[in-house]
């Protein structure tokens, strides 16, 4: 499986954005942004995302809108991992227990129950 191509913090900043709305055309792309960034300059990530292979276009009247070329569910893994490895050494334990620790992480029985199951479903499963 090869390698997939480096991301910028800007490109993965657009890639974000159009994760997070589905679809985005430059003018919704702009408005969320975290900092300002010009319509061409815009346009030229988008080029380049495009060419990486991250996202395709189709055209929409006078605009076009994009996409992601990956679902969510295997981006968002891919991002997991990511922060894992950057972050916690590729620790799951490590990451949960800081995760645990923080008192604004606002956890509900509920969801530690979810997690208790899921734990326990991984470990008949042999993981």
């Amino acid at each position: 499986m090869a390698a997939e191509p480096a991301l910028s913090r800007r490109e993965r900043q657009i890639l974000d954005v159009v994760f997070a709305r589905g679809k985005a055309t430059v003018s919704q792309l702009m408005e969320d942004l975290p900092e300002e960034m010009s319509r061409s300059a815009a346009r030229t990530f988008l080029r380049i995302l495009e060419d990486k292979g991250h996202v395709k276009h189709t055209s929409s009247g006078r605009e076009f809108v994009y996409q992601a070329m990956q679902s969510t569910g295997k981006a968002g893994r891919s991002a997991v991992a990511r922060v894992l490895n950057t972050f916690f050494s590729g620790s799951l334990e490590t990451a949960l227990a800081t995760y645990l620790a923080d008192p604004n992480a606002n956890i509900s029985d509920d969801e530690l129950k979810r997690i208790e199951k899921l734990v326990r479903k991984a470990q008949q499963e042999g993981r």
